[in-house]
């Protein structure tokens, strides 16, 4: 797997506003999504297909397509740029004959979005198809498609499938869904700390305000970096830590915890 391809915040920018381009790429996302589907009009298509191009920026820059069986999907994967595409975004992802197709004829890696209760039933299989590297979930889409409340309760089975999907696959951590909301930073950074204790590597953003709210959300606070060192000054084998217990688990949490503060464990 790419290790460009293992972001934390990738933001979406419509495929037909060039004039976004760049700015989406200075905002301090990880990531590029140009999107051709949902963020793009029927009449907007065409033209979204020949505004696309990679060169704007040196962060990894990835298309979302239409979905298979679309009446675009074809012309989107045509179009694709032949230089510089770290990965295409794949809407709807199931995993019927169609979307498997696709994957073993695409010419770069597929990120599978996962948007559908088929989709979610096929996540395992979809995870381990050829050429697909990492899972991200249209959490929104997807309680379209259930009828569900978009809530932490109604999403928690979706949510922990995907990150077991992923790992049992061997690929990243999977990338969560969109907030709705673009003022509110409690409430992203809030959504960007449960997506990470669920086990996921990322969350899809929709605007530029929304980048250091996830970002906030997904870094260890200095409480969790306190105990961090705490547990690796604790030596090997079984020890005690703040009354609980501490063994190498515990000891490989720790570290990971660290490593995402980006804190060195000699500086314990």
């Amino acid at each position: 797997m790419s290790a460009s391809l293992d972001f934390l915040v990738p933001i979406f920018v419509p495929g037909n506003r060039p004039d976004r381009f760049e700015k989406a790429a200075a905002a301090g996302a990880d990531a590029i999504i140009v999107d051709l589907e949902d963020a793009v009009a029927a009449e907007a298509k065409d033209e979204a297909r020949a505004a696309l191009r990679c060169g704007f920026s040196s962060l990894p820059i990835l298309v979302r397509v239409n979905g298979v069986g679309t009446p675009w999907h074809e012309a989107d994967m045509a179009a694709l740029p032949g230089n510089g595409l770290a990965a295409v975004v794949v809407p709807k992802a199931e995993g019927g004959e169609g979307f498997a197709v696709l994957c073993e004829a695409s010419p770069v890696p597929v990120v599978a979005l996962i948007e559908s209760a088929r989709g979610l039933a096929d996540a395992r299989r979809i995870a381990a198809m050829r050429n697909v590297v990492r899972i991200a979930f249209g959490s929104i889409d997807f309680c379209a498609d259930l009828g569900c409340a978009h809530s932490r309760e109604a999403l928690l089975a979706a949510r922990n499938e995907l990150v077991l999907a992923s790992r049992l696959a061997g690929l990243v951590a999977p990338i969560d869904g969109v907030t709705t909301a673009l003022n509110d930073a409690a409430l992203i950074s809030n959504d960007a700390r449960h997506a990470r204790d669920m086990g996921f590597g990322g969350k899809l953003c929709v605007h530029p305000r929304q980048i250091d709210a996830i970002r906030s959300g997904f870094a260890p606070d200095e409480a969790e970096i306190a105990w961090a060192r705490k547990v690796l000054a604790s030596g090997d084998g079984a020890a005690a830590v703040d009354g609980g217990m501490v063994d190498e688990p515990v000891r490989i949490r720790a570290r990971a915890i660290l490593k995402r503060a980006g804190a060195e464990e000699s500086e314990i």
